[in-house]
């Protein structure tokens, strides 16, 4: 019912909210850790190894809000549609298993999402800076 598929989307467009807060916290703590490395006199590489961590596990982050951005675009077309089809509303695992592709597909999301320029920009600056800083 559209009742449902109302229901579904407020839920999702929620935690694909509550996800960019973590990724921005994430990109804080990289900021906070990069700086305490330089000013503790830590060695670039090693807080640059935790940069990359930090990075990685954003890109799944932004991995996991394309997923239901993809399921909110979904539900937005069966919205605006006059008369939604029925039975179409909470179908978000049953299409994330349809498309899943395997794990080296999962890694290659991942990657894909962690190069994106606003995922990759803080944490590419501060890998420079620590090189150019070590």
């Amino acid at each position: 019912t559209k009742a449902a598929l109302q229901q579904e989307w407020v839920t999702l467009h929620n935690n694909c909210e509550r996800y960019e807060g973590g990724s921005l916290w994430i990109k804080l703590v990289a900021v906070v850790l990069s700086c305490a490395g330089v000013a503790f006199g830590l060695e670039w590489w090693f807080v640059g190894l935790f940069v990359l961590v930090l990075w990685l596990q954003e890109g799944i982050f932004k991995t996991y809000q394309s997923r239901l951005g993809e399921r909110l675009l979904q539900l937005e077309g069966l919205l605006a549609r006059d008369a939604p089809v029925p039975g179409s509303a909470f179908q978000l695992h049953t299409d994330w298993l349809s498309r899943r592709r395997g794990t080296a597909g999962l890694l290659a999301e991942y990657a894909a999402s962690a190069v994106r320029p606003t995922v990759a920009f803080p944490y590419a600056v501060l890998l420079v800076v620590l090189v150019l800083v070590g």
